[in-house]
Protein backbone atom coordinates (compact mmCIF):
# COMPACT_ATOMS: atom_id res chain seq x y z
CA UNK A 1 0.00 0.00 0.00
CA UNK A 2 2.84 2.05 0.87
CA UNK A 3 4.32 2.06 -2.73
CA UNK A 4 0.81 2.30 -4.40
CA UNK A 5 0.26 5.69 -2.41
CA UNK A 6 3.49 7.36 -3.96
CA UNK A 7 2.74 6.03 -7.23
CA UNK A 8 -0.85 7.90 -7.06
CA UNK A 9 0.56 10.78 -6.08
CA UNK A 10 3.57 10.79 -9.16
CA UNK A 11 0.69 10.21 -10.82
CA UNK A 12 -1.85 12.72 -10.30
CA UNK A 13 1.04 15.32 -9.94
CA UNK A 14 2.38 14.87 -13.78
CA UNK A 15 -1.13 14.33 -15.08
CA UNK A 16 -2.34 17.39 -12.92
CA UNK A 17 0.29 19.43 -14.71
CA UNK A 18 -0.48 18.13 -18.28
CA UNK A 19 -3.63 18.36 -18.02
CA UNK A 20 -3.55 22.02 -16.43
CA UNK A 21 -0.89 22.87 -19.57
CA UNK A 22 -3.12 21.55 -22.37
CA UNK A 23 -6.01 23.80 -22.67
CA UNK A 24 -3.62 26.97 -22.53
CA UNK A 25 -3.14 28.02 -26.23
CA UNK A 26 0.54 28.35 -27.14
CA UNK A 27 1.69 32.02 -28.02
CA UNK A 28 3.59 32.19 -31.30
CA UNK A 29 6.59 33.58 -32.97
CA UNK A 30 9.78 32.64 -34.51
CA UNK A 31 10.70 29.56 -36.25
CA UNK A 32 12.64 27.49 -32.97
CA UNK A 33 11.12 26.27 -29.31
CA UNK A 34 8.14 24.42 -30.98
CA UNK A 35 5.80 22.98 -28.18
CA UNK A 36 2.83 20.27 -29.09
CA UNK A 37 0.32 19.60 -26.15
CA UNK A 38 -2.37 16.83 -26.47
CA UNK A 39 -4.16 13.99 -26.16
CA UNK A 40 -4.50 10.80 -26.95
CA UNK A 41 -6.50 7.43 -27.15
CA UNK A 42 -6.57 3.75 -28.27
CA UNK A 43 -6.47 -0.12 -27.18
CA UNK A 44 -4.05 -1.09 -25.01
CA UNK A 45 -2.74 -4.85 -25.47
CA UNK A 46 -0.74 -7.04 -23.64
CA UNK A 47 1.54 -10.30 -24.08
CA UNK A 48 2.12 -12.64 -20.91
CA UNK A 49 2.08 -16.04 -20.29
CA UNK A 50 -1.35 -16.16 -20.68
CA UNK A 51 -4.00 -17.08 -22.99
CA UNK A 52 -2.58 -16.97 -27.11
CA UNK A 53 -2.94 -18.76 -29.97
CA UNK A 54 -2.48 -22.60 -31.54
CA UNK A 55 0.73 -24.19 -31.05
CA UNK A 56 4.00 -23.60 -28.29
CA UNK A 57 3.79 -20.22 -26.86
CA UNK A 58 5.87 -17.86 -29.08
CA UNK A 59 6.86 -13.93 -28.21
CA UNK A 60 5.92 -10.72 -29.73
CA UNK A 61 2.25 -10.45 -31.62
CA UNK A 62 1.65 -14.30 -32.73
CA UNK A 63 0.20 -15.12 -29.26
CA UNK A 64 -1.77 -11.63 -29.34
CA UNK A 65 -5.42 -12.17 -27.92
CA UNK A 66 -7.28 -8.74 -29.59
CA UNK A 67 -10.21 -9.30 -27.49
CA UNK A 68 -8.81 -8.67 -24.59
CA UNK A 69 -7.85 -5.45 -25.53
CA UNK A 70 -8.54 -2.29 -22.99
CA UNK A 71 -9.50 1.66 -23.85
CA UNK A 72 -6.40 3.60 -22.82
CA UNK A 73 -5.77 7.72 -22.66
CA UNK A 74 -2.89 9.87 -22.71
CA UNK A 75 -1.61 13.66 -22.10
CA UNK A 76 1.34 14.73 -23.84
CA UNK A 77 3.82 17.57 -23.38
CA UNK A 78 6.37 17.94 -26.70
CA UNK A 79 9.55 20.49 -26.91
CA UNK A 80 11.08 20.44 -30.40
CA UNK A 81 14.24 22.37 -29.82
CA UNK A 82 14.71 21.06 -33.48
CA UNK A 83 12.86 19.99 -36.76
CA UNK A 84 14.33 16.34 -36.80
CA UNK A 85 13.44 15.59 -33.34
CA UNK A 86 11.70 16.37 -30.24
CA UNK A 87 11.39 15.29 -26.11
CA UNK A 88 8.28 14.23 -25.13
CA UNK A 89 6.61 13.73 -21.38
CA UNK A 90 3.35 11.32 -21.64
CA UNK A 91 0.79 10.78 -18.83
CA UNK A 92 -1.21 7.23 -19.44
CA UNK A 93 -3.99 5.47 -18.21
CA UNK A 94 -5.07 2.26 -19.16
CA UNK A 95 -5.47 -1.50 -18.69
CA UNK A 96 -4.38 -4.73 -19.37
CA UNK A 97 -5.86 -8.34 -19.48
CA UNK A 98 -5.36 -12.09 -20.36
CA UNK A 99 -6.82 -15.32 -19.82
CA UNK A 100 -6.27 -18.90 -20.84
CA UNK A 101 -9.55 -20.00 -22.09
CA UNK A 102 -8.68 -17.51 -25.25
CA UNK A 103 -6.30 -20.71 -26.07
CA UNK A 104 -8.45 -22.41 -28.93
CA UNK A 105 -7.73 -25.82 -27.73
CA UNK A 106 -7.62 -28.08 -30.96
CA UNK A 107 -4.87 -30.31 -29.36
CA UNK A 108 -1.79 -28.99 -29.96
CA UNK A 109 0.43 -28.16 -27.51
CA UNK A 110 -2.33 -24.61 -26.38
CA UNK A 111 -3.96 -27.41 -24.74
CA UNK A 112 -1.90 -27.02 -21.62
CA UNK A 113 -2.66 -23.11 -21.76
CA UNK A 114 -6.23 -23.82 -21.82
CA UNK A 115 -6.39 -26.58 -19.24
CA UNK A 116 -4.24 -23.84 -17.04
CA UNK A 117 -7.46 -21.92 -16.73
CA UNK A 118 -5.37 -19.09 -15.60
CA UNK A 119 -6.96 -15.72 -16.28
CA UNK A 120 -5.65 -12.04 -14.40
CA UNK A 121 -6.50 -8.16 -15.33
CA UNK A 122 -4.65 -4.71 -13.93
CA UNK A 123 -4.67 -1.15 -14.40
CA UNK A 124 -2.02 0.62 -15.83
CA UNK A 125 -0.54 3.80 -14.49
CA UNK A 126 2.47 5.55 -16.58
CA UNK A 127 4.63 8.84 -17.02
CA UNK A 128 7.43 8.17 -19.67
CA UNK A 129 10.08 10.30 -21.39
CA UNK A 130 10.67 9.91 -24.60
CA UNK A 131 12.88 10.94 -27.50
CA UNK A 132 10.77 11.69 -31.25
CA UNK A 133 13.22 11.59 -34.22
CA UNK A 134 11.75 12.09 -37.76
CA UNK A 135 13.97 10.63 -40.18
CA UNK A 136 12.87 12.16 -43.39
CA UNK A 137 13.01 15.59 -41.46
CA UNK A 138 17.03 15.23 -40.86
CA UNK A 139 18.05 12.84 -43.63
CA UNK A 140 15.58 13.82 -47.24
CA UNK A 141 14.57 17.44 -46.80
CA UNK A 142 11.76 16.96 -48.86
CA UNK A 143 8.72 19.18 -49.00
CA UNK A 144 6.66 16.52 -48.44
CA UNK A 145 7.49 15.27 -45.59
CA UNK A 146 8.67 18.73 -44.38
CA UNK A 147 5.08 19.88 -44.88
CA UNK A 148 1.76 17.91 -43.61
CA UNK A 149 3.21 14.65 -43.04
CA UNK A 150 6.22 13.38 -40.92
CA UNK A 151 6.70 10.25 -40.15
CA UNK A 152 8.71 9.52 -37.21
CA UNK A 153 10.30 6.74 -34.44
CA UNK A 154 10.33 7.10 -30.75
CA UNK A 155 12.22 5.78 -27.69
CA UNK A 156 12.54 6.35 -24.42
CA UNK A 157 12.02 5.04 -20.87
CA UNK A 158 8.82 4.77 -18.84
CA UNK A 159 7.85 4.24 -15.28
CA UNK A 160 4.41 2.40 -14.59
CA UNK A 161 2.33 0.64 -11.97
CA UNK A 162 0.11 -2.23 -12.22
CA UNK A 163 -1.81 -4.63 -9.50
CA UNK A 164 -2.74 -8.03 -11.12
CA UNK A 165 -6.60 -9.25 -10.47
CA UNK A 166 -7.84 -12.35 -10.80
CA UNK A 167 -11.74 -13.34 -10.08
CA UNK A 168 -12.78 -15.39 -6.85
CA UNK A 169 -15.47 -18.38 -7.14
CA UNK A 170 -17.91 -15.27 -6.03
CA UNK A 171 -17.10 -13.35 -8.45
CA UNK A 172 -15.34 -10.57 -6.61
CA UNK A 173 -11.78 -9.31 -8.08
CA UNK A 174 -8.91 -9.85 -5.68
CA UNK A 175 -5.56 -8.32 -5.81
CA UNK A 176 -3.00 -11.15 -5.75
CA UNK A 177 0.26 -9.48 -4.55
CA UNK A 178 -0.13 -10.21 -1.09
CA UNK A 179 -1.31 -13.20 -1.64
CA UNK A 180 2.35 -14.36 -3.15
CA UNK A 181 0.87 -17.42 -5.07
CA UNK A 182 3.89 -18.22 -6.84
CA UNK A 183 5.66 -18.59 -3.03
CA UNK A 184 7.57 -15.08 -3.38
CA UNK A 185 9.54 -14.91 -0.64
CA UNK A 186 8.72 -18.26 1.33
CA UNK A 187 12.35 -19.58 2.16
CA UNK A 188 10.78 -22.93 0.35
CA UNK A 189 10.96 -20.87 -2.99
CA UNK A 190 14.43 -18.97 -3.17
CA UNK A 191 13.98 -18.89 -6.47
CA UNK A 192 10.61 -17.09 -6.11
CA UNK A 193 11.50 -13.73 -5.53
CA UNK A 194 9.22 -10.92 -4.29
CA UNK A 195 8.13 -8.09 -7.20
CA UNK A 196 7.42 -4.61 -6.46
CA UNK A 197 3.92 -3.13 -8.49
CA UNK A 198 5.93 0.07 -9.28
CA UNK A 199 8.61 -0.98 -12.74
CA UNK A 200 10.32 0.83 -15.02
CA UNK A 201 9.58 0.20 -19.29
CA UNK A 202 12.07 0.67 -21.87
CA UNK A 203 9.73 1.82 -24.88
CA UNK A 204 9.70 2.00 -28.74
CA UNK A 205 7.40 2.54 -31.55
CA UNK A 206 6.81 4.73 -34.56
CA UNK A 207 3.94 6.54 -36.00
CA UNK A 208 3.21 9.82 -38.45
CA UNK A 209 1.54 13.13 -37.83
CA UNK A 210 -0.65 15.11 -40.39
CA UNK A 211 0.15 19.18 -39.71
CA UNK A 212 -4.19 20.35 -40.48
CA UNK A 213 -2.35 23.54 -40.10
CA UNK A 214 -0.20 25.62 -38.41
CA UNK A 215 -1.37 25.21 -34.76
CA UNK A 216 -2.80 21.46 -35.47
CA UNK A 217 -2.06 18.04 -36.33
CA UNK A 218 -3.61 14.40 -35.96
CA UNK A 219 -1.36 11.38 -36.27
CA UNK A 220 -0.72 7.93 -35.31
CA UNK A 221 1.47 5.87 -33.52
CA UNK A 222 2.29 2.11 -31.67
CA UNK A 223 4.38 2.23 -28.91
CA UNK A 224 5.81 -1.30 -27.25
CA UNK A 225 6.57 -1.29 -23.93
CA UNK A 226 9.57 -4.10 -23.21
CA UNK A 227 9.12 -5.13 -19.29
CA UNK A 228 11.36 -5.66 -16.34
CA UNK A 229 9.53 -7.98 -15.01
CA UNK A 230 7.60 -11.26 -15.39
CA UNK A 231 4.78 -10.61 -13.23
CA UNK A 232 2.44 -8.30 -14.73
CA UNK A 233 -0.12 -11.06 -15.12
CA UNK A 234 1.07 -12.93 -11.54
CA UNK A 235 2.32 -16.25 -13.31
CA UNK A 236 6.21 -16.60 -13.90
CA UNK A 237 7.57 -19.94 -11.78
CA UNK A 238 7.18 -22.88 -13.74
CA UNK A 239 6.06 -24.92 -10.69
CA UNK A 240 2.87 -24.75 -8.46
CA UNK A 241 4.15 -24.32 -4.78
CA UNK A 242 3.25 -26.82 -2.04
CA UNK A 243 -0.51 -25.04 -0.33
CA UNK A 244 0.61 -26.25 2.72
CA UNK A 245 3.07 -22.98 2.99
CA UNK A 246 0.18 -20.42 2.69
CA UNK A 247 -0.22 -21.26 6.39
CA UNK A 248 3.01 -20.60 7.08
CA UNK A 249 3.48 -17.45 5.71
CA UNK A 250 -0.05 -15.70 5.48
CA UNK A 251 -2.86 -15.27 7.58
CA UNK A 252 -5.97 -17.40 7.98
CA UNK A 253 -8.17 -15.92 5.50
CA UNK A 254 -5.10 -15.17 2.91
CA UNK A 255 -4.31 -18.62 3.08
CA UNK A 256 -7.83 -19.81 2.50
CA UNK A 257 -7.87 -17.24 -0.46
CA UNK A 258 -4.91 -18.45 -2.10
CA UNK A 259 -5.43 -22.02 -2.04
CA UNK A 260 -8.36 -21.12 -3.88
CA UNK A 261 -6.73 -18.90 -6.28
CA UNK A 262 -3.02 -19.96 -6.88
CA UNK A 263 -3.99 -23.29 -8.82
CA UNK A 264 -7.21 -23.35 -11.05
CA UNK A 265 -6.61 -25.51 -13.60
CA UNK A 266 -8.38 -28.24 -15.29
CA UNK A 267 -5.85 -31.08 -16.25
CA UNK A 268 -6.90 -34.59 -15.91
CA UNK A 269 -4.66 -35.49 -13.19
CA UNK A 270 -5.23 -34.97 -9.60
CA UNK A 271 -5.94 -31.67 -8.56
CA UNK A 272 -4.49 -32.35 -4.81
CA UNK A 273 -1.23 -32.73 -6.09
CA UNK A 274 -0.43 -29.97 -8.52
CA UNK A 275 3.21 -29.74 -7.18
CA UNK A 276 6.36 -29.20 -8.74
CA UNK A 277 6.72 -32.49 -10.33
CA UNK A 278 3.05 -31.32 -12.53
CA UNK A 279 3.01 -28.82 -15.56
CA UNK A 280 3.95 -25.37 -14.53
CA UNK A 281 2.06 -21.83 -13.85
CA UNK A 282 4.38 -19.83 -16.42
CA UNK A 283 7.82 -18.90 -18.35
CA UNK A 284 10.32 -17.45 -15.81
CA UNK A 285 12.40 -17.13 -19.32
CA UNK A 286 10.47 -14.37 -20.70
CA UNK A 287 9.76 -11.05 -19.40
CA UNK A 288 5.72 -9.66 -20.14
CA UNK A 289 5.21 -6.88 -22.47
CA UNK A 290 2.41 -4.58 -23.31
CA UNK A 291 1.61 -2.12 -26.04
CA UNK A 292 -0.41 0.90 -27.53
CA UNK A 293 -1.97 1.91 -30.47
CA UNK A 294 -2.91 5.59 -30.31
CA UNK A 295 -4.76 8.34 -32.34
CA UNK A 296 -3.11 11.26 -31.16
CA UNK A 297 -4.50 15.16 -31.67
CA UNK A 298 -2.00 18.10 -30.97
CA UNK A 299 -1.95 21.73 -30.20
CA UNK A 300 1.20 22.89 -32.23
CA UNK A 301 2.63 26.02 -31.65
CA UNK A 302 6.29 28.45 -30.60
CA UNK A 303 6.65 29.24 -26.86
CA UNK A 304 7.06 32.57 -25.91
Amino acid sequence: MKYQNKWERLFSLVLGLLVAIIPIRAQYHGDNSKIEIGYGVGPMFTLTDLGGTVGIGRTFLKDLNVQRAKVSTSAYLSVHPSEWFSLRVTATLGGVAADDTDAPNTGGAESFRYKRNLHFRSRIQEVQAALEFYPFTFFVRSSEFNGKIRPYVVGGVGLFHFNPEVKDVDGRWVKTHELRLEGQGFAEYPNSKPYQLIQTNLMSGAGFKFYVNNSMCVGAEVLYRKLMTDHLDDASQNYYINPVYFDQYLTPDQAQQARRLYYRGTYSYATNRPYTELDGRGDPTENDSYFTTTIRVLETGHAR
